[in-house]
Order: C-alpha cells, then sequence, then structure tokens
C-alpha cells in the first residue's frame, strides 16, 4: 500500500495571507465591487472565491470606476502604476508582499547613489515588472546564466560608447584625452522572492565572475517560505517516489517547487486540485510526496491526499519541519 508523505512546511506564506485578508476585509468594509489590479496571489481556487465574494480583477487601470476602491496585489507595482492610480483619485491599499516591497525600497535606494541595477527574474511575470519599474532606466533582466553572458557584451559594447563621453565599466577614476573624466559604471543586484534558491546562486556567480565589483544585497532577496518550501522537498527527496505539487501554473514559488523535486531526481506534478492528478502518476509508486506552493490554500491539499487515497494510497506521515510564525500586520484601515 502506497504511503502520502506530506512536506513542512507547505501552502500559505505569511505575504498571501496578509493579501487575501486585505481584499475580504475591503469587501467586508466597503462592500462588492472591489477592484483588484492583477490576481492577488497566483492560484486559480483563491481568485475564484474572491470573485464569488465580489473581488473584480483587472489589468487595466481604465476599467476602474473613479472613486472605486482598488488594491495592488502581492506580486507589487510600477512606480508608473502607482501614480497613474493616484492621478485617477481611487481609493488605494496596497496588498504587497513585504519581502517584495524590501526589494522595491533596495531598488529606488540605489539607483539614487547611481548604481545600475540587475535583476535576476522571470521575464514577464508581475513581480518582476513591478520591480524593474522601480527605476527610470539603467535596469537590466537576467533569467539565466546565458542572459549574463549576454549582460556583459552589451555592457561591453556600451563601454566603447561610453569611453568617448567619459565613462568606462569597472575602471579607476581617471582624466582622458580632452580632460574628460571616466567615473567606473557602478552594478548592483537584485532578485525575484520565488527563484529556484540553488538556480539564483548560480546565477549570482556567474554575475559575480563577469563582473567583480558588482554589489548585492545584505540579504537574500528570495524570501524565507520559498526557501522553506523548497528546503522541505530536499529533505524529502530520498523518501519518495514522485511529488505532486499544489499550485497553479502561474504560481512561479509552485513552478520552482516540481523543478526542485525533479532536480533531485524525482518525477514531480504540478496540479491545481485533485482533478487533475494522472493515475497513471503514481502506477510502481510506494511513497507519494506532496507539497503545496506558498499560494495554494490547505484545503486543496486535503482533496488531493483524499484523491490519492481514493486511488490507492492508505497511510499519511507528516514529515518534520521549519516551524513558521511570521506575520504581516494589515494596513490600519483594514485592521
Amino acid at each position: 500500500m502506497q504511503t502520502i508523505l506530506l512536506a513542512n512546511p507547505r501552502g500559505f506564506c505569511a505575504g498571501v495571507e496578509r493579501a487575501i485578508a486585505i481584499v475580504e476585509q475591503a469587501l467586508q468594509k466597503f462592500g462588492a465591487p472591489i477592484y483588484v489590479r492583477h490576481e492577488v496571489v497566483h492560484n486559480r481556487f483563491v481568485v475564484d472565491d474572491l470573485k464569488a465574494k465580489g473581488a473584480i480583477f483587472i489589468e487595466d487601470l481604465a476599467d476602474v470606476p473613479v472613486g472605486a476602491t482598488l488594491i495592488f496585489s502581492a506580486h507589487g507595482v510600477s512606480q508608473a502604476v502607482r501614480a497613474e492610480a493616484a492621478a485617477r483619485g481611487f481609493k488605494l491599499f496596497d496588498a504587497t508582499c513585504p519581502l517584495v516591497t524590501k526589494v522595491h525600497l533596495e531598488v529606488a535606494r540605489l539607483h539614487k547613489q547611481g548604481y545600475e541595477i540587475v535583476m535576476i527574474g522571470h521575464k514577464g511575470h508581475p513581480e518582476v515588472e513591478g520591480t524593474m519599474g522601480q527605476a527610470t532606466g539603467g535596469m537590466h533582466l537576467v533569467e539565466n546564466v546565458a542572459d549574463v553572458a549576454l549582460l556583459a557584451q552589451k555592457l561591453g559594447a556600451d563601454e566603447a560608447t561610453a569611453l568617448q563621453g567619459g565613462r568606462a565599466i569597472d575602471a579607476p577614476l581617471a582624466v582622458a584625452d580632452g580632460d574628460t573624466a571616466r567615473e567606473p559604471l557602478k552594478l548592483a543586484y537584485v532578485t525575484q522572492t520565488t527563484l529556484s534558491v540553488d538556480d539564483t546562486k548560480n546565477i549570482v556567480a556567474a554575475l559575480q565572475q563577469q563582473f567583480p565589483s558588482i554589489v548585492g544585497p545584505k540579504k537574500d532577496d528570495i524570501c524565507y517560505a520559498t526557501q522553506n518550501r523548497q528546503d522541505a522537498v530536499k529533505a524529502m527527496a530520498d523518501r519518495i517516489d514522485v511529488m505532486i505539487v499544489v499550485g497553479s501554473k502561474n504560481s512561479s514559488n509552485s513552478n520552482r517547487l516540481r523543478e526542485v523535486a525533479e532536480t533531485e531526481g524525482i518525477p514531480a506534478y504540478l496540479v491545481d486540485d485533485a482533478e487533475h492528478i494522472d493515475p497513471t502518476w503514481l502506477v510502481g509508486k510506494k511513497a507519494i510526496g506532496v507539497t503545496a506552493g506558498a499560494s495554494a490554500p490547505e484545503i486543496l491539499v486535503d482533496g488531493v491526499v483524499a484523491q490519492l487515497k481514493a486511488l490507492g494510497a492508505g497511510k499519511v506521515a507528516l514529515l518534520d519541519g521549519v516551524v513558521e510564525n511570521v506575520t504581516f500586520a494589515l494596513p490600519k484601515e483594514l485592521a
């Protein structure tokens, strides 16, 4: 009989709990509809539940009526979006995860100090778009080690141009012909909070090799919940034959959990809910691991466990893991 091993920790993190609570409290206090820019968190079940309660999810602020209540999603928004929302006169609440806000503030600080900033992240992800939008120019996105090499080529080409205007990459302060001062190009990096810890280390190492003077954050930008959930998958890898990750396909941290399991040599599948489990995945497997992304509620895990039992699994074991006691306060008006 197959055994189900539950990863610990799994599921909701403090930032997700706060974002959902902001929408629910706004609905309770102000009534429907409440508008939310982008999905408040990347989970289909959560979004559908909030829609049923009166939340309307939009991408374009032009779709929000004048005077309406608008909430920014947990992924954060650019300064341009903030400015537009303020100009349109919405009643605003910010559900940006505080750990994402920390990265935004770091970008603003570095930009003010004259740094050009490399962001490690996935193109098109709303968190990346929001973070890249904290500075006007001087931002570079890399998704993998290969992108770092391309960035080095680009900045190398820029150097040739910059020398004519008085700037050189990683060059000491000097005086060029015609008494034009040359200043080194200052580079720093930040990361998306929901990346693979191991992949990010490789990209950072490549950046440091290409740009020895590049500056990084004092503390890793990858959030505690992302790291804890990835560590839990690694810890159970030698005890399972297959991994089921509960989470939506547009959830970055859920996709990373699947990738971590696969990197450990375990076949892994990402499912929105129990209905998406394929019984053929379980054939010949004695131990089934189950985890959930930081935006997936435990009710979905319960459904997956029930479905696995219906397919023949027996004992359920909860593994030991890190105890998370992080909480983030709601805006005062909604507390």
